[in-house]
């Protein structure tokens, strides 16, 4: 269903009756963690799929920054449920934000990247 939701917090809500601190946290670990994660890109630390989860997090992360200045919390909108069971409403950022982390975690377990060589020649004295 599409329903509107207004989150404060975080993920699931977490920190919404805080008292408005969380804001400025939200916003500002977003920015830290976007700003990193383009580092790293442009620092080329990440192969093919994990610059693509970085860039996914760093947009979803943008756009719910975004939702935070205009609004003062971000806007939640895609509902599933199942019967009595249903997930929490969230918006399409968290989705590119959890698809992203989903990317970067297999690109760390599965596509070690080699060091760069140094040149410097290793020498055995300390």
């Amino acid at each position: 269903d599409l329903t509107l939701a207004y989150n404060p917090g975080a993920a699931f809500s977490f920190l919404a009756d805080q008292g408005g601190w969380q804001k400025f946290f939200f916003l500002g670990l977003a920015l830290v963690i976007s700003a990193y994660l383009a580092r790293a890109i442009l620092h080329d630390e990440f192969r093919l799929s994990g610059k693509i989860g970085a860039a996914m997090i760093i947009g979803g992360a943008l756009g719910n920054v975004i939702d935070r200045l205009i609004h003062g919390h971000v806007v939640d909108f895609l509902l599933f449920y199942w019967k009595d069971w249903y997930y929490p409403a969230f918006n399409v950022a968290d989705s590119f934000i959890c698809v992203g982390a989903v990317l970067l975690v297999l690109d760390g377990l599965f596509h070690k990247k080699e060091p760069k060589p140094t040149d410097e020649p290793a020498t055995d004295n300390p």
